[in-house]
Order: structure tokens, then C-alpha cells, then sequence
């Protein structure tokens, strides 16, 4: 329901803190979708913050934070679709 409510305000920028953490594998998948065409579809951005690192092949830009401090930043060349992502 929140992602709902957010993206009906039709936002510049979408923060979405663990979208997919209380969900199964089959709606954090649909979520994930929504999230990527959002982006794709309208050029929005969509900042994703998640301890799944099997999501990072979907995104533009991945940026690694321990302890706090920014450990690296990489940009994805060759994104993959959601539907080619497993966990």
C-alpha cells in the first residue's frame, strides 16, 4: 500500500527502503517491476536501499555502504530486467 500511495503522487524521486523485505519472492519480484518500468517508462529516480544484493544487476548505479561510509561505487554497463534476477 505505500508503494502504491508514493507512486500515485507521481514524485521527481522515489526512495524505497527495503521495498521487497516483507514480502515473498513472487511480490518482491512484481514490486521490483513496477519500480524499474517507473524508472524506465518516466525517467524517475529511484533510490533503492536493500541488503539483497542479488538486485544490484538492475541497476544504474550501485553504491556499497559498511559502517556507515561509502565503500564503492560502480555503474552498471549491462542491466538485466527483473525477470532475470534470482534470490
Amino acid at each position: 500500500m505505500a508503494i502504491a500511495r508514493a507512486v500515485a503522487k507521481n514524485p521527481l524521486l522515489l526512495l524505497c527502503d527495503e521495498p521487497t523485505g516483507a514480502l515473498d519472492y513472487v511480490t518482491g519480484k512484481a514490486v521490483l517491476k513496477l519500480l524499474q518500468d517507473l524508472n524506465r517508462e518516466t525517467k524517475k529516480c529511484v533510490v533503492l536501499v536493500t541488503h539483497n544484493s542479488a538486485i544490484a544487476p538492475m541497476a544504474d548505479k550501485v553504491i556499497k555502504v559498511k559502517s556507515g561510509r561509502i565503500e564503492s561505487v560502480t555503474i552498471n554497463e549491462n542491466k538485466q530486467s527483473v525477470e532475470g534476477i534470482e534470490w
